[in-house]
Formats: C-alpha cells, sequence, structure tokens
C-alpha cells in the first residue's frame, strides 16, 4: 500500500524558512504528478506548488518566488522549501501524488487530480 509521509513542519516567526519533506513507500516520484497542498482551520485546501508529468513546476500565486518544490535524489522523496513565510503560511500542509495525468501548470493544483495523500505536517507562522 502507498503511504506518503511528511515531516518539517514546526513554528517560526515572520521571515524564517523551513524545508518540508515527503517520503513514500512502494511508489516513486520518477512517475506521475506530485504536489504540496494546505489547510487552514475554517479553509478549503489549496494546492502550493507541484510538478506536472512533464516535470513542469506550477506554484499558487500566494507563495511564488516564496517556496520552492523540489525532488530528491532518491526517487521517492519530494521537497518544499519555504522562504520568507508569513502568519498567513500558516496551514496543516500536506503531500500528495498521482500516476495518471494531472493537467499542466496551475491545473496540477487542483486536489481532485491526486490519489494519495499524505497524513500532513503544520507549520506555524507566529508574527
Amino acid at each position: 500500500q502507498v503511504q506518503l509521509v511528511e515531516s518539517g513542519g514546526g513554528s517560526v516567526q515572520a521571515g524564517g524558512s523551513l524545508r518540508l519533506s515527503c517520503a513514500a513507500s512502494l511508489y516513486t516520484f520518477s512517475q506521475g504528478c506530485m504536489g504540496w497542498f494546505r489547510q487552514s482551520p475554517g479553509k478549503e485546501r489549496e494546492g502550493v506548488a507541484s510538478f506536472d508529468n512533464g516535470g513542469l513546476r506550477a506554484y499558487a500565486d500566494s507563495v511564488r518566488g516564496r517556496f520552492t518544490i523540489s525532488k530528491g535524489d532518491a526517487t521517492n522523496i519530494l521537497y518544499l522549501q519555504m522562504n520568507s513565510l508569513k502568519p498567513e503560511d500558516t496551514a496543516m500542509y500536506y503531500c500528495a501524488a498521482d500516476p495518471g495525468y494531472c493537467g499542466r501548470g496551475d491545473g496540477t493544483l487542483r486536489e481532485y487530480h491526486y490519489t494519495y495523500w499524505g497524513q500532513g505536517t503544520q507549520v506555524t507562522v507566529a508574527s
């Protein structure tokens, strides 16, 4: 059974940085599409960053220029580097993946494309 496990969340001051990691079991990030999503209390889950099937990155407008999605040297690791964090970045962050086609560009930031999800890691940014 495919499992995605996020780590690296925590509490930081505004302006700080965190790097989230997602480790996959029985799945490789060399196929399909993958991404990071987040959800704050009372809000819908939103796409933050993703790779489409061709390896092109997409970012939400709210994080572009501050967050970077990347793959690790091992094919089962996905990262999200978050810099210049703001209080509004506070959320539970989820890793997601799907072996099929997930669209292109911003289309890959829609959660309905994704089959596999992690349990999430909490990020809290204090002002």
